[in-house]
């Protein structure tokens, strides 16, 4: 009976350690992804914000009655471009999003345009109305990438058919913290700001535009949405990346905690099996005497 109960333990064992070889393999594949996206969310946060403070000054020379991507409607149908990764043992990094974009649908008639594996098969199954997936291009994603989404979104929002957009991504705040956020995209509402901005001496400037402010605003409002959604992409890379390793590294700990106490059981059933041999002999010893 002992030694049953020991040969099930040391199968336990051996596959507890196999599976905390792969944890500990996934912890370090998590952790090399995540030096490289740190320095992607770096290197994009600049350019996001150089063109906010472009655009905001734009705006803040123009009407919002003047821009097609100003003008507030009647909210009919919405869309919300959710972005999850391309794979889950992540903790709850793609939960999280999705907990998000829930609360942010409800009572909406909602569409979804996916970024990602994961989002791709969650919102298969569910009720709201798919109009694009855009699955695994996160690790590998240029601002290039972002045109075909954005030219999608842009001409669904001009015709009518998208009266508001909306951005779901994770921003990656720290290796130990990220944060699941929802932003509007369409229609762009800036912060007035005045006519004029100051020079390096402090005093005003004021910019011309050509052929005219409106203009210049349209022609560039795809290009900010371009930086807007790469960065999302970027950052929620980051945290997926960030998110698996702490994952990783959790059950890495976890197994090798279970290891610790699985080979303790084998030692007392091992101990228990040596002590029966011997009273046995002994007790077969005395019968004999």
């Amino acid at each position: 009976m002992a030694s049953g109960n020991m040969k099930d333990i040391k199968r336990r064992i051996k596959s507890v350690q196999s599976t905390m070889q792969i944890t500990k393999a996934m912890e370090l594949v998590a952790s090399s992804k995540l030096r490289h996206a740190k320095e992607r969310v770096s290197q994009s946060r600049p350019y996001f914000n150089t063109m906010y403070s472009t655009i905001t000054r734009l705006a803040s020379v123009t009407r919002d009655a003047d821009s097609v991507f100003t003008q507030k409607r009647e909210v009919k149908n919405s869309l919300y471009i959710v972005i999850a990764g391309d794979r889950g043992l992540a903790g709850g990094f793609n939960s999280s999003i999705f907990k998000l974009g829930a609360a942010q649908m409800g009572g909406k008639n909602a569409h979804v345009l996916t970024i990602g594996k994961k989002a791709q098969e969650h919102y298969s199954k569910r009720d709201w109305p798919v109009l694009g997936n855009y699955p695994g291009i996160a690790e590998t994603m240029k601002i290039s990438d972002t045109h075909p989404i954005i030219h999608q979104t842009i001409d669904l929002f001009k015709k009518g058919e998208i009266d508001e957009v909306f951005l779901c991504y994770t921003e990656f705040v720290s290796p130990l913290q990220q944060d699941a956020k929802c932003i509007q995209l369409l229609p762009v509402n800036f912060k007035k700001q005045g006519g004029q901005t100051a020079d390096k001496n402090g005093a005003g400037v004021l910019t011309e535009y050509d052929p005219s402010p409106e203009a210049v605003f349209d022609a560039i409002i795809p290009e900010y949405l371009y930086g807007v959604l790469y960065g999302a992409v970027v950052e929620s890379f980051c945290s997926e990346q960030s998110a698996r390793r702490m994952a990783m590294e959790a059950a890495a700990d976890n197994a090798g905690e279970m290891i610790e106490n699985l080979n303790l059981s084998y030692n007392r059933a091992r101990q228990a099996a040596i002590t029966q041999e011997i009273t046995e002999i002994v007790a077969g010893s005395g019968q004999v005497g």
